[in-house]
C-alpha cells in the first residue's frame, strides 16, 4: 500500500492502477491472504545484469542515531550543511530526451557550469560555502556515514530530535573509503566493514580527513519533521525496516515489489524474503543490486555494517507491465 501511493503520487500509475485498487479493497479484509494476492496479481521476473548474471551484490543500510547542537559549541563543531544555493541541478532529459533520468550538478563560474566542489573543497572552504548549516554534530566518522546512509537522527544536547533527510548531492561519484583502506594496506578484506573502519577512525584521528576526502561525493540534507515511521526513501514514502530496500531504477521501477534470495550478514543462513522497492542510492548501480533497509539504531546498524553478500532478485509485475 506505501508502495501504491508513492506510485500515485510520481504520476506513473499506468500499468498499476488495477492492481493497486484490488489491493486498497483487499487491504485489513478478514481472511485475506496476501501471498495469494500476490501469486493472482503479479508475476515474477528474474533480473539479470547485462553480461546475462544473475547474482549480484546485496549490501545493507539503516538510520543512525547521531549527537548534535544547534549552534557550534566545544565538542560539537562537525557541520551538517543544507543544499547550497548555487548548487545547480540541469536535467538533461529537457535538451536530449534519450538521457531520461540522467541530471548533472553544477556551479556557474563567469558563464560557464563547472562541477560542483569536491568533499575536500567543500571542507577547506568551510563557512565560505552558500549553505544553511543545519546542526553541528560530535563526530566527523559518524557524518560520514550518515551522508553514506542518507537520513538519520540526531539527538539534541537539550534532549530533542531531529531528523534529517537526504536533500541533494554535490555531483561526484560515489567513491569506497574501505576499499581506499584495503588498497593501502590498513585493513584487511573482511575488516573492512562499517564497524572496521570506525575502529581505523578511533585509532587514526589525524589521518580520517585525508581518507575521508577519498570519497569526493558530499551529501546535503534537509530537516523534515520528526515520526515514529521509517525515514522517506526516493520513492516518497516512509521505509519499513526489513522491508525495504534501495535500487538502481534504471533496471527496477521504484515501488516494485522485489523477491529477494540472498543469505544473513556475515553468514551463509539464508534470508529469502518480499520486499519492497522504495529507496536508491549513490552506490547502488546495476540490475541485481540491493540495499537492504534494517531500520533504525545502533542494533540495525551492527546488520547493516556487516552486510555484503550474494544474492539474486525477482521482479513481481502486473501483467500490463509484462517486460517486452
Amino acid at each position: 500500500m506505501q508502495s501504491c501511493r508513492g506510485i500515485a503520487s510520481r504520476g506513473n500509475a499506468a500499468g498499476w492502477k488495477r492492481v493497486c485498487e484490488l489491493a486498497r479493497a483487499a487491504d485489513g479484509k478478514p481472511g485475506h491472504d496476501p501471498r495469494r494476492f500476490f501469486e493472482q496479481h503479479l508475476k515474477p521476473y528474474a533480473i539479470a545484469n547485462g553480461d546475462g548474471a544473475s547474482n549480484g551484490l546485496v549490501t545493507g543500510y539503516y538510520e543512525p542515531l547521531l549527537r548534535g547542537s544547534r549552534a557550534r559549541v566545544k565538542g560539537y563543531e562537525q557541520p551538517v550543511r543544507g543544499v547550497p544555493d548555487d548548487l545547480l541541478t540541469i536535467d538533461l532529459s529537457a535538451v536530449f530526451p534519450e538521457l531520461k533520468d540522467k541530471r548533472v550538478r553544477g556551479r556557474l563560474e563567469g558563464n560557464k557550469v563547472v562541477p560542483y566542489w569536491s568533499r575536500a573543497e567543500i571542507s577547506a572552504k568551510g563557512d565560505r560555502v552558500p549553505s544553511k548549516t543545519l546542526l553541528y554534530v560530535d563526530d566527523a566518522v559518524e557524518l560520514f556515514f550518515l551522508q553514506v546512509q542518507g537520513s538519520g537522527r540526531v539527538k539534541l544536547a537539550d534532549g530533542g530530535m531531529v531528523r534529517l533527510n537526504y536533500a541533494d548531492q554535490n555531483g561526484h561519484p560515489y567513491q569506497s573509503i574501505g576499499k581506499a583502506l584495503i588498497e593501502r594496506g590498513e585493513l584487511k578484506l573482511e575488516e573492512a566493514s562499517m564497524q572496521g573502519i570506525q575502529a581505523w577512525a578511533r585509532a587514526n584521528p589525524a589521518r580520517l580527513d585525508n581518507l575521508l576526502n577519498t570519497n569526493p561525493s558530499y551529501v546535503f540534507f534537509r530537516e523534515v519533521a520528526n515520526s515514529n515511521d521509517g525515514p522517506v526513501g526516493a520513492l516518497g514514502v516512509p521505509l519499513t525496516a526489513e522491508r525495504s530496500i534501495a535500487v538502481d531504477p534504471r533496471s527496477v521501477p521504484l515501488g516494485s515489489p522485489v523477491f529477494l534470495a540472498t543469505t544473513r550478514p556475515n553468514s551463509t543462513a539464508p534470508m529469502n524474503r518480499l520486499v519492497m522497492a522504495q529507496d536508491t542510492g549513490g552506490a547502488i548501480k546495476g540490475a541485481v543490486r540491493a540495499d537492504f533497509f534494517w531500520g533504525f539504531g545502533k542494533e540495525a546498524g551492527e546488520q547493516a555494517g556487516r552486510m555484503k553478500q550474494g544474492g539474486r532478485m525477482w521482479m513481481l509485475l502486473p501483467t500490463e507491465l509484462a517486460p517486452k
